[in-house]
C-alpha cells in the first residue's frame, strides 16, 4: 500500500487535531488567526507552487484530497485558505518581476492571498472597470464578495478594461485610498470566513502589480471549463455528513465512491474540452448526493440537530453554501433542471 503524500498526512493531522474539534465554535465566530498560522506552517499553501519557489508542485490527486479533508473538517477555514491557490497558480504561469517578488512568499505561507474576481462571471455586466492612469491602472466599481478580510495579506483583484480585457493585479488586502470594505456579512453559513464587499473608487495600482492581462473571452473560456468539474469540497462535506449516519448510509457511500471516481478520472485522463456534458452531470449528481447525506445526518441527529452547537446542522448549512459557490449561469441551470426534471 502506497504511503500517503506528506501534505495529505499534514492536512489529516490538522483536521483531526485542530479544525474538526473546534469547527462548531468557529462557525459561530470567525476563523481564528491561529488556524491560519498552522496552515501557513504546514506547507499546504504551497501545494500548487513550483518547487523552484519553495512549493510542493503536488499532483492533482493530492490537491483534491487535501481540499476534501480540510473542507470536511472546517469548511470556513478551508474556504479562507482555498482562495490562496488561484493567486499562486496565476503567478506560476506568469513571467516578470512580480512573480519573483511574490511567488516564493506565497508558496512559503509568509503571505496569505485572497481573490476578488468572481464578479467577472457576470460579464457583460462590468462590476469593476479598469482604466489607464498615471502609468498604472485605476479600479472603479464594486466587488460583491471578498472572503478572508482581516485575515489575508494581499488580494488578487480583477476587472475589465475598455479593450474588453480581463486584468488581474495584486493589492494589499487592507483599506487604502480608493478601497473601502463593508462590515463582514452575516450569512446563513460561512460567516466565520469574514466575507465583505469592496467599494473601489479610484484604487490605483502600478503596472508592475499586474499578474495577468488577457482578452476577456479567452479568460472566460478557461474559467468555464474549471467550473464544470465537481468540487472536492462537496465530496469532503458529503464524507463528513455520512460519518454521522448509521449503517443505513452504505448505499450513499457507494454512490459517493462512484461519482468521485468518475469525476476525478475525467479531470486526470480527459482533455479539458472533452466530456463537458458528463462533467456537468457528475457535478450536479455530487450536489444532490451532498444534500442527501447532509439531510440524513440531520434526521439521524433528531432534535439535537437544531442546536447551533450540532455538527449535522453546520454541515447542512455549509452544503447549502457549496450549492452556490463558484456556480455560473450554465451550471446553475443544469443543476435546477436536474432538480425539477
Amino acid at each position: 500500500m502506497t504511503a500517503p503524500h506528506p501534505l495529505v498526512t499534514r492536512a489529516r493531522r490538522l483536521a483531526d487535531d485542530l479544525l474538526a474539534p473546534h469547527a462548531e465554535e468557529v462557525d459561530q465566530g470567525e476563523v481564528p488567526v491561529g488556524h491560519l498560522t498552522e496552515i501557513r506552517r504546514s506547507g499546504l499553501l504551497g501545494l500548487n507552487a513550483p518547487r523552484a519557489y519553495g512549493g510542493a508542485e503536488a499532483p492533482g490527486a493530492v490537491v483534491r484530497e487535501t481540499a476534501e479533508i480540510l473542507a470536511g473538517a472546517c469548511c470556513s477555514t478551508w474556504f479562507v485558505q482555498t482562495q490562496h491557490h488561484t493567486p499562486v497558480l496565476t503567478l506560476a504561469r506568469s513571467e516578470g518581476p512580480l512573480r519573483e517578488r511574490l511567488l516564493g512568499r506565497l508558496a512559503s505561507g509568509e503571505l496569505l492571498s485572497g481573490v476578488a474576481y468572481a464578479h467577472l462571471r457576470s460579464y457583460p455586466r462590468v462590476a469593476v472597470r479598469v482604466t489607464r492612469e498615471r502609468g498604472g491602472w485605476r479600479f472603479d466599481g464594486t466587488v460583491p464578495w471578498y472572503t478572508g478580510w482581516g485575515r489575508n495579506d494581499v488580494m488578487l483583484l480583477a476587472g475589465v478594461t475598455d479593450a474588453a480585457e480581463a486584468l488581474f493585479a495584486f493589492a494589499e488586502a487592507r483599506e487604502q485610498p480608493g478601497l473601502r470594505a463593508s462590515a463582514p456579512m452575516r450569512l446563513a453559513a460561512m460567516t466565520a470566513a469574514r466575507t465583505v464587499s469592496l467599494e473601489l473608487d479610484g484604487l490605483w495600482l502600478p503596472e508592475d502589480a499586474v499578474a495577468l492581462r488577457t482578452p476577456f473571452d479567452r479568460w472566460a473560456a478557461t474559467d468555464r471549463l474549471k467550473t464544470l468539474n465537481a468540487s472536492p469540497a462537496v465530496f469532503g462535506i458529503t464524507e463528513a455528513a455520512l460519518a454521522l449516519v448509521a449503517e443505513e448510509a452504505a448505499p450513499l457511500r457507494i454512490r459517493l465512491s462512484e461519482i468521485r471516481e468518475r469525476a476525478y478520472a475525467l479531470i486526470d485522463t480527459a482533455g479539458p474540452h472533452e466530456h463537458l456534458e458528463e462533467r456537468l452531470t457528475l457535478k450536479t449528481q455530487a450536489y444532490q448526493l451532498m444534500q442527501a447525506a447532509a439531510t440524513a445526518a440531520v434526521v439521524t441527529g433528531g432534535g439535537r440537530s437544531m442546536l447551533l452547537t450540532n455538527r449535522a446542522q453546520r454541515l447542512a448549512r455549509e452544503a447549502l453554501f457549496l450549492l452556490v459557490q463558484g456556480q455560473t449561469r450554465e451550471s446553475r441551470k443544469a443543476h435546477v433542471d436536474s432538480l425539477v426534471g
